[in-house]
């Protein structure tokens, strides 16, 4: 081929392609599942809340009575000088974090866990919430923004509350310029340019008259990297019927 494809580029690892890591705050995890949550609870004070390029929703920063400080992701309403609370005892309230099992049904949580201690898996993004659907000894059953299902450890930490940043997406960004900053921020490169816009020397799928790939678009996970582009090993294409 005669140049290098975008996606053999990305995989060498050159600045262009790389997230700006050392401009992250800090891993957005709950604090060690020790004793004070398990028996009690533990509380922490909102001592400033955060913009962090990582990710799309704010953080906070929380001072706990024991002197530990954590970031979290802040919940809608959350203000400095604000007290949460974490443990099995913790009250129902925005920014608390609690078992599954001691959340009523129908409450609204984020920053769910997929294993006790783990730190928090799911629900982290921007305005996102999911739901208790019930409980009982043995698993808790949570509904997720997509809809899905969840069956969970009851053990399994989770937050009150929808996580804030809801009208992200709601401005317009109106000019390429400025979204080519915001994808800039987050180490993401903008703009990609088609394969079938491309000259049949840059690119599989391109050349010919019209736009079209003049090829199959399904390719062999075992092809070549000048080859491996479109659908990579594809179940199937198309329309799910």
């Amino acid at each position: 081929m005669g140049k290098r494809l975008i996606h053999q580029r990305r995989g060498r690892g050159t600045p262009a392609h790389r997230v700006a890591s050392h401009r992250f705050k800090d891993k957005i995890r709950y604090r060690s599942y020790d004793a004070l949550e398990k028996e009690g609870s533990i509380k922490g004070k909102v001592i400033d809340i955060l913009h962090d390029p990582a990710r799309t929703a704010p953080i906070a920063e929380v001072k706990f009575e024991n002197g530990e400080k954590k970031y979290i992701l802040a919940p809608e309403s959350i203000q400095i000088n604000d007290e949460i609370e974490c443990g099995i005892s913790a009250p129902i309230k925005f920014g608390n974090t609690l078992p599954l099992a001691e959340i009523p049904e129908g409450t609204p949580i984020y920053d769910i866990e997929n294993t006790p201690g783990d730190g928090g898996r799911f629900v982290r993004s921007s305005g996102t919430y999911a739901s208790v659907v019930t409980h009982d000894a043995n698993q808790a059953v949570v509904e997720l923004p997509s809809g899905e299902l969840k069956y969970l450890n009851p053990n399994c930490r989770a937050s009150i509350g929808v996580v804030a940043g809801g009208g992200r997406k709601d401005k317009p960004f109106l000019k390429a310029g400025k979204r080519w900053h915001a994808y800039k921020a987050k180490g993401k490169k903008f703009m990609t340019v088609r394969g079938v816009a491309m000259n049949a020397v840059d690119h599989p799928h391109g050349g010919g008259n019209r736009q079209h790939p003049g090829r199959p678009t399904t390719v062999s996970r075992h092809a070549p990297p000048g080859r491996k582009v479109g659908s990579i090993a594809a179940k199937r294409t198309g329309l799910k019927r």
